[in-house]
């Protein structure tokens, strides 16, 4: 696959080749407004972003001038993803560098190579936390020694979560998710949260289905949200896919401290910090067939370039 016809920019000698761990991300706390005709149908939210270290890595390397962007994917999370034809163009990485190139006037003269471990269509950012590897990777590799924030306005055109897993950490985010405030780990919300018991050791329950974003607005917009629950999707992502309810019920029952869907869902959170609690949601999990996949994570986590 190649594309691009921009000049190059004058950003100094470039490395080969860059690599960056990308973390999913999760939402503590997401409220959800009704969607309004003045931003595209888009439903305003107010949420309060955490990165988890389970992470994507995508590799970035340096073609020959002239040949463009190449998108290899590798992993057990791949879903329907594709590398070639025009859906190539729509993944989120190869817009993201499109757009990175377009920005700063350069060739999108890139392999880009993806290690996914981020399961697709689960409600954890895998697709904007690749994109914002890709961003952070150029800046990289192309030398241009901006700072994360630099990166924001080219993110939120992408994807509402984008900006966000620019800096992973936790951070409010509010519009439709893209005006993000940073939350410093040593501050008094991070401890009242973590005094919670929200972050830590996390256990993720995750599945073969997907559920497309738009498919659980239009649930919510039907349903709307149950007061008690700290994520105003999680009754419509629970509609359409009752097995996490289920995973839901088993962590509580195992003696984690939360439970609940991950953003737009289908994947489940479970907060497990201290003990043999973590075990014991692993086996009500294993045992119930509540999730096809467990993966271990600590929160809050951050992206790095190796």
């Amino acid at each position: 696959m190649t594309t691009g016809t921009s000049s190059p920019g004058a950003g100094g000698p470039i490395t080969d080749t860059v690599v960056v761990h990308c973390p999913a991300k999760t939402n503590l706390e997401l409220r959800v407004g009704a969607a309004r005709t003045e931003i595209g149908n888009r439903h305003p939210l107010r949420t309060l972003y955490c990165a988890l270290s389970l992470a994507d890595s995508v590799r970035l390397t340096r073609r020959p001038e002239g040949s463009g962007v190449s998108l290899a994917l590798q992993g057990p999370h791949l879903g329907g993803l594709s590398v070639s034809g025009p859906s190539a163009y729509r993944n989120h990485a190869v817009r993201a560098l499109l757009a990175a190139a377009e920005a700063y006037g350069r060739l999108p003269d890139v392999a880009i190579s993806i290690t996914k471990r981020i399961p697709v269509g689960a409600g954890l950012g895998g697709g904007s936390a690749d994109a914002a590897g890709v961003l952070l990777g150029v800046n990289a590799l192309w030398q241009l020694h901006e700072p994360p924030a630099a990166w924001e306005t080219i993110a939120s055109g992408l994807g509402a979560d984008m900006p966000f897993c620019l800096h992973g950490g936790l951070a409010y985010g509010s519009g439709y998710g893209e005006t993000i405030t940073l939350v410093e780990d040593s501050s008094e919300v991070a401890q009242h949260y973590r005094s919670l018991g929200l972050l830590g050791e996390t256990l993720i329950g995750a599945y073969r289905q997907q559920l497309p974003t738009a498919e659980v607005y239009a649930a919510f917009d039907r349903l709307g949200s149950c007061p008690d629950d700290t994520n105003d999707l999680q009754r419509a992502s629970l509609t359409l896919h009752p097995r996490s309810r289920e995973a839901i019920d088993l962590a509580l029952g195992a003696g984690a401290r939360h439970a609940f869907v991950s953003g737009s869902g289908p994947s489940v959170i479970a907060c497990v910090d201290g003990g043999g609690v973590a075990d014991a949601v692993r086996q009500a999990w294993l045992e119930g067939g509540a999730v096809d996949w467990i993966h271990q994570a600590e929160s809050p986590a951050w992206p790095y370039v190796e």
